[in-house]
């Protein structure tokens, strides 16, 4: 079988043409490390240089040792002409140079230089044909960045030679478009600008040309404070004065038949495995029948989305299934607007193509672009065309290409939100999404088909959940199985497994099918202060993240921070899926990560994680001391760190508003504190974070909080900080019916809180295990306890905490018919509250004397104290004590005989359980509500 190795684009290896598998993007650079040097030997140090750099894993020889001996199975099963050797001073790959592109380039460019024209024109064009776009695409450890410089800088070369030997031959017509836009790249190249000065003055354009000259000696002049060389001084005096030496003798015209204008048929091929987007593509179909109708526009569709969403794809297909409605024809042109193997295309360029495609003859083409665009937009006047502008750069760059028929209708896709189009041409804006689950699961079976989709269900459904919806990454995968058709999917899901080399594998060997590639295109073009957001976004450690945890996170103003996260927006690399709130795709997430890790200094990465959790630990201080500000006695924070801020709340809704929103990040803040060995912040965010976890009944969250921040504890070695984490985890695991664990968690926190002598939180332990042994049925055993409870917080002398005390005495008072001294323990809580102003302990309090008065058959005043609790517990956001007491007032209604008030009230208690994930609390009130009576 025959074996060709690719490094000028994506590194590649085929076998008899066909793509095969070399592995992920890491293995791979040691593929084209090895190619590069190929039959010569490299030692390890050397090898692990090139791969890594600065960034080599910890055991970097044993890694490249493993990525080696898989190379090495690969080649063996492919060829035996290609082997890696492992020799004394290194290894060496031993393999025919004419197999490696890279080689067989330098080898026909040699030739070429030694041939005359007519046989270097063609040994040059396939050498230059060699190129599928950057060496090593997506590579960019120093070493490989160093040498696609320098194969940069050979290919260029090669190209003037090429030009040279073409305009020998007088094909300067030819040589226009792509020497106008290669001048745009190197303006200071002086071969180069000559030879763009001959061709324009050889095509009639001798002004054109002039002007090329004075632009270049200015810059000269303005950069390098120098004068043109002579060659160019020279050719500039020779096209002044009409050189005859300059001249080419014109080649005879070829014979033709009288012509015909063309009708152009420029689109691509239709994607064969496109699938779903029914609404988007019904969407741009009535965007053309709205355009149809009388007083109708031109339509323009302008498809907006990240890199490998499928604007592409959406647009031919749309295009291919309404071809019969542009009888007149289809111009397509990619205006490379994210190209990473070049300049996006100039309007210049692309209207000059869509001339030659309507039949114009060079010699009546403008010199003037403007008049260019004029006489294009004259010809399509009145016909019914598809313009299809791929890949724009930016509004302005599509705007100018735009017909100004309304029977022409134009599709425009980009990586850039192109509200320019919108605002001036009335464009319909189209954003595209991932794939619905459906959708996606559709796609692989389409690419893998049904019956190897359905051999392994698992592994399908693994890969789906990688490619998070994206349809690059899906073709991606398949075209990887379609490469090995006889293995396992389970394999390639394994490869998927590991975030950190993710990237890696979801990339088949090109540019155009490498999700990498995809985003970095789309990275490179963000201005600076965007592409820090961009990175630091990704090491925010929760699902997603607020515009003020953003301002803390990259230390900037909100205006400046609010600009570039609509820079991102208009990228699409962030969405803002509610106002002020943004996200980052999975694989996108994983990509800016993978940047931040290259590109940001590991100090400045540290410095931004720590002003993102001191924003959120001091911004819940201040909510929290709101909502509860009897917690916070004892609690001191020190300052944030420069740079983060503390976000404003006002008023007990807002701030219940902020923790709804935020709770999942605050958890999430807490895990990186941890893995940061942050513990004293560890501990600080599950204080802080408590009470708003209790009023909420989030049991599992609660049970993580107090898990991580007992961790936290043991290692900075508190014994306060200890009890009150053990004291938690008993009273959440006695609320969720886990009896031991909870007298073991109250015992331990007791016996801490002894050893620092802490008499406040012996107090608080006590009340917990009366709460656990309450939950057991076992009121009299709760009751001693709360005993202690209340003789210990007024030695204390805390007076909220000696009422808090009161009303459990008097609560357990009253579960075991102790009514009367219930009744006055009760009382002289709520007094206390209510001096104190502490809207908590009240809503409790009225709670028990709700139950007191229900257990005297008070009902009347039953519901009177229970439905001020209710209303407490609503505006306190306490969800979990709001479903408690509605389930209260239920009881009473149904005491009263009221059985349809009854019902109401249990189902809406009963709704609340579910919500809260309360199974047994539920289950109860549906039992109650199946035995009243209709």
């Amino acid at each position: 079988m025959a074996v060709e190795f690719g490094l000028l684009g994506t590194i590649e290896m085929r076998v008899d043409s066909r793509p095969a598998d070399a592995g992920h993007l890491r293995q791979r650079c040691v593929l084209a490390a090895l190619l590069v040097d190929a039959n010569r030997v490299i030692p390890a140090d050397e090898l692990i240089d090139r791969i890594w750099a600065d960034r080599a894993p910890q055991r970097a020889r044993g890694t490249l040792h493993g990525y080696l001996s898989r190379l090495r199975q690969t080649l063996q099963r492919t060829t035996h002409d290609v082997r890696i050797v492992r020799q004394p001073g290194g290894y060496l790959l031993e393999v025919d140079a004419a197999a490696v592109d890279l080689h067989r380039f330098r080898d026909l460019v040699g030739q070429a230089r030694m041939a005359d024209d007519e046989r270097a024109a063609t040994l040059m064009g396939r050498a230059l044909e060699l190129w599928r776009g950057e060496p090593f695409a997506t590579v960019d450890t120093p070493w490989f960045c160093d040498l696609r410089q320098a194969l940069e800088r050979e290919r260029l070369s090669a190209e003037l030679d090429n030009t040279d030997i073409r305009l020998r031959s007088g094909l300067h017509g030819e040589l226009l478009p792509g020497l106008t836009a290669r001048a745009a790249q190197h303006p200071l190249d002086e071969r180069l600008t000559g030879q763009f000065m001959l061709a324009l003055y050889r095509s009639g354009r001798a002004s054109d040309a002039l002007t090329c000259y004075h632009r270049l000696r200015r810059r000269l002049a303005e950069e390098l404070g120098t004068d043109p060389g002579p060659q160019l001084q020279q050719l500039h005096q020779q096209i002044l004065t009409a050189d005859h030496a300059l001249t080419v003798p014109k080649p005879e015209p070829a014979p033709h038949t009288a012509a015909r204008t063309p009708i152009p048929r420029q689109l691509p091929s239709r994607p064969s495995s496109f699938t779903g987007r029914e609404h988007q593509v019904a969407a741009l179909t009535k965007a053309l029948d709205s355009a149809n109708e009388p007083g109708g526009t031109v339509a323009i569709s302008a498809i907006g989305g990240s890199g490998g969403i499928g604007k592409t794809w959406l647009a031919l297909h749309w295009a291919h299934d309404h071809i019969n409605r542009f009888p007149d024809g289809q111009l397509y042109v990619d205006l490379r607007g994210f190209d990473p193997s070049g300049e996006p295309v100039t309007p210049a360029a692309a209207v000059r193509g869509f001339l030659d495609a309507l039949g114009v003859d060079s010699g009546a083409v403008p010199v003037d672009v403007q008049a260019q665009i004029g006489l294009y937009r004259s010809l399509v006047q009145g016909k019914r065309m598809l313009i299809m502008l791929d890949n724009a750069a930016d509004a302005e760059q599509a705007a100018a290409l735009l017909p100004g028929s309304t029977t022409c209708t134009v599709l425009v896709t980009s990586r850039r939100r192109l509200a320019g189009l919108t605002s001036a041409h009335g464009a319909r804006m189209l954003t595209l999404d991932v794939l619905t689950d459906s959708e996606a699961r559709e796609l692989i079976h389409r690419h893998l088909g049904e019956g190897r989709a359905a051999a392994e269900p698992e592994a399908v459904a693994a890969l789906l959940k990688h490619c998070a919806g994206l349809p690059l990454a899906i073709s991606v995968v398949a075209a990887r199985a379609a490469a090995h058709p006889d293995f396992p999917l389970t394999v390639l899901a394994e490869d998927l497994q590991d975030e950190s080399a993710r990237l890696d594998a979801l990339d088949a060997g090109d540019l155009t099918s490498s999700v990498r590639a995809a985003f970095t295109v789309s990275y490179r073009a963000l201005t600076v202060g965007a592409a820090e957001v961009f990175r630091l976004v990704a090491l925010a450690p929760g699902p997603e993240i607020g515009l003020a945890a953003v301002g803390s996170l990259v230390a900037r103003p909100a205006t400046a921070v609010r600009v570039a996260l609509r820079e991102l927006e208009n990228a699409h690399l962030i969405r803002q899926f509610v106002p002020g709130r943004y996200r980052l795709h999975d694989l996108v997430r994983l990509y800016a990560a993978e940047r931040a890790g290259h590109d940001q200094p590991e100090e400045s990465r540290q410095q931004a994680m720590r002003r993102l959790t001191d924003f959120y630990l001091h911004t819940t201080y201040a909510g929290d001391r709101i909502l509860s500000p009897m917690h916070h006695q004892s609690l001191e924070l020190g300052l944030p760190s420069d740079g983060s801020t503390v976000e404003s709340l006002s008023g007990q809704e807002a701030v219940l508003t902020w923790f709804r929103t935020e709770h999942a990040c605050l958890l999430a803040a807490q895990r990186l504190a941890a893995e940061q060995g942050w513990d004293i912040l560890v501990w600080q965010l599950a204080w802080v974070l408590d009470g708003f976890l209790w009023r909420q009944g989030r049991l599992h969250d609660h049970v993580t909080l107090w898990r991580t921040a007992l961790a936290a504890a043991e290692r900075l070695g508190m014994a306060n900080m200890r009890a009150r984490a053990h004291r938690r985890l008993g009273h959440v695991c006695a609320r969720a019916g886990n009896h031991d664990d909870a007298l073991e968690h109250t015992h331990l926190a007791l016996a801490s809180a002894e050893e620092a002598g802490d008499i406040t939180e012996q107090a608080r332990v006590h009340d917990v295990i009366a709460w656990a042994w309450a939950k057991q049925g076992d009121d009299r055993q709760a009751l001693t306890h709360v005993r202690h409870t209340l003789r210990l917080q007024r030695m204390a002398e805390d007076p909220l905490a000696e009422a808090n005390a009161l009303n459990a005495v008097g609560w357990y008072e009253a579960r075991t018919d102790n009514y009367e001294q219930a009744l006055a323990h009760c009382e002289q809580a709520l007094a206390l509250h209510r001096r104190h102003a502490f809207p908590d302990g009240e809503a409790c309090t009225l709670d028990s004397l709700g139950y007191i008065a229900h257990s005297s058959h008070r009902h009347a005043q039953a519901l009177a104290y229970y439905r001020q609790a209710h209303t407490l517990f609503q505006k306190l956001g306490n969800n979990y004590e709001e479903a408690n007491t509605l389930a209260h007032i239920g009881d009473v209604h149904h005491a009263l005989g009221q059985h349809d008030q009854a019902r109401q009230i249990w189902q809406e208690a009963a709704d609340l359980y579910q919500t809260q994930h309360r199974e047994d609390d539920a289950k109860q009130l549906r039992d109650k509500l199946r035995t009243l009576k209709p």
